[in-house]
């Protein structure tokens, strides 16, 4: 019979003496697979993937203040492009590191 998560995680905390250790919580883990995402360039027409960590996001209180950006890696223009909302949960899910704006009205 075949060990549950909740009865190995209660091994695991035996093993090391009342302790769960950071080892034994993340035995069996796989490691993670970068995300990329797709983005071109209004500048030089290049199309390209980029990691999460190439972009960032601006969250605004509007649509017009709501952005991604990048720097092209193909000639070195900064890209802004606007997001809506399913551009926006692709880009958080992914990873994207966020910035929220604060409206000055």
């Amino acid at each position: 019979m075949s060990e549950s998560p909740v009865s190995g995680a209660s091994q695991a905390t035996r093993e090391a003496g009342g302790q769960l250790t950071v080892a034994s919580a993340f035995a069996g883990m796989r490691r993670a697979v970068p995300v990329l995402f797709r983005a071109g360039c209004p500048d030089c027409r290049g199309r390209f993937e980029l990691a999460a960590g190439a972009l960032r996001l601006a969250i605004g209180a509007t649509s017009r203040t709501t952005f991604y950006s990048f720097t092209c890696p193909e000639c070195g223009s900064s890209v802004r492009k606007p997001a809506g909302e399913r551009i926006v949960e692709l880009l958080t899910g992914g990873g994207v590191r966020t910035l929220r704006l604060h409206s000055t009205v």
